[in-house]
């Protein structure tokens, strides 16, 4: 899936770990994904931990996609600033999951924003 997965290594982003519910990427902000406060756009910052979601919710094996998630901002991340993701599966029921996902800023451990993702196993077709 990674390898297939243009938006998110053309954003620069790295996949770390993907294994067994988990996952672990990382992305550099750039010029190009501040806002006019200078700080990294939202829509950013969640396409990060999306990325991570995605990849902990198919490394066990089906295809999986979300079904919906929820973000919640908690600090600012500014330009050249090194972001981590890190997807955790909380459960699995059948054909949905629930993972937490947790961006961070390595450098000082400041958490950037919390994401609740709801995932769906499909049929390929």
């Amino acid at each position: 899936m990674w390898d297939d997965d243009a938006a998110s290594r053309k954003l620069g982003m790295e996949l770390h770990s993907a294994a067994d519910g988990e996952a672990r990427l990382t992305m550099t902000v750039t010029s190009d994904m501040v806002n006019g406060h200078g700080m990294c756009h939202g829509g950013y910052l969640f396409m990060l931990a999306d990325s991570a979601f995605a990849c902990a919710c198919n490394s066990p094996g089906p295809v999986t996609v979300a079904a919906g998630a929820d973000v919640v901002f908690v600090a600012s991340a500014r330009e050249n600033d090194v972001l981590e993701a890190v997807a955790t599966e909380r459960t699995r029921h059948g054909r949905s999951g629930v993972y937490d996902v947790t961006v961070r800023r390595p450098m000082d451990g400041q958490v950037i924003a919390e994401v609740r993702g709801r995932s769906r196993t499909i049929q390929r077709s």
